[in-house]
């Protein structure tokens, strides 16, 4: 069924059934994550979301936007074949109401072909932990590795300093 973005005004093909319940309203997730940071919703709000011209891409928060530079430095030094960010969506088709997908952050290849997804949380909210719960129970093959706080802070003490456009609190004030 034929759609028009209310994003950008591109045509693009959506299904019957998910324009029906409310959804097909976007060509892309770009273009999803742009009018929800710029229609007030507050799940984003403070997270810093926005397009990066160093990464070529839209990431939701500054924490998102580091570590897609830290991947690429990683894929830069031999470390990991790849890095992508939010390619794919898993569906728990057995839950009827509720936390129905999850998308992780970033899919990284490892050298050795295997694939791990990284989820980068500041917090974590029950919606967030839910989505990780019924990930290990639906696809319990699927590595799923957790970029806390901890985690994070780590990378980013070591990192800032080497890898270029590495953003700070203090530097998106300024900003």
């Amino acid at each position: 069924m034929d759609q028009v973005c209310v994003m950008c005004g591109e045509t693009f093909s959506a299904f019957a059934p998910d324009v029906d319940r409310g959804m097909g309203r976007f060509c892309s997730k770009d273009c999803y994550h742009r009018w929800q940071s710029g229609n007030g919703h507050e799940k984003h709000t403070r997270a810093a979301g926005g397009q990066r011209a160093d990464l070529g891409i839209y990431v939701r928060s500054m924490w998102e936007a580091n570590w897609a530079r830290y991947l690429n430095w990683l894929i830069d030094q031999g470390e990991i074949a790849s890095g992508e960010y939010e390619p794919d969506t898993f569906e728990f088709t057995k839950i009827k109401r509720g936390t129905r997908f999850y998308t992780p952050d970033f899919k990284v290849t490892n050298n050795d072909g295997s694939v791990e997804y990284h989820e980068v949380k500041g917090y974590m909210d029950q919606k967030s932990q839910t989505k990780l719960d019924r990930m290990a129970r639906y696809y319990p093959d699927v590595k799923v590795i957790l970029v806390d706080k901890d985690v994070y802070r780590s990378v980013a003490r070591t990192m800032k300093a080497l890898i270029p456009n590495w953003e700070t609190k203090s530097a998106r004030r300024e900003a």
